[in-house]
């Protein structure tokens, strides 16, 4: 038996799956509630669709029974691997879950040949940036820089 960040012991009998469409309103939900985790654009139902038909099998889901208690998003662009929105119910964290997600989902993305996996973790994260640390992530030292890309419909003719 585990103990949680709350030192009190978590036993919970958890089945993975593969992410699936059927499960995104109750990983989003959990997402939405998750400290560290940023909904943002990209993220609305057919845009997670998407990106699960376009990384099949990479995205993994944590259940105890029927209840979603655990998700994370995976992916690559050929090049490198991609992990986005981990997440865990407070009520089971500290049960191995969330290290768990991350080992199926990067054990897939290595099975497509990626030998580099990235995470973005907010500045102010102090509890996931500990997390990927005791999973065995390092900080790399680069910047992130960003820039929002307007809809196809939105391009000016004069460019």
């Amino acid at each position: 038996m585990k103990t949680s960040s709350l030192s009190r012991p978590v036993s919970v009998k958890v089945h993975y799956r593969a992410l699936a469409a059927a499960d995104l309103p109750a990983a989003r939900r959990l997402w939405s509630q998750a400290e560290g985790v940023e909904l943002s654009e990209g993220d609305g139902e057919s845009d997670l669709v998407a990106y699960l038909e376009r990384n099949p099998a990479m995205s993994f889901a944590a259940f105890s029974g029927e209840r979603l208690v655990g998700a994370v998003l995976g992916g690559h662009d050929g090049r490198r691997g991609y992990l986005y929105h981990l997440a865990v119910s407070p009520e089971v964290r500290g049960a191995g879950i969330g290290r768990e997600l991350v080992e199926r989902s990067l054990a897939e993305i290595r099975r497509h040949g990626i030998q580099r996996a990235l995470i973005l973790v907010a500045a102010d994260n102090d509890g996931g940036a500990a997390f990927w640390r005791r999973v065995g992530w390092e900080g790399f030292s680069a910047g992130v820089m960003g820039v929002d890309l307007p809809a196809a419909g939105n391009v000016s003719e004069s460019g």
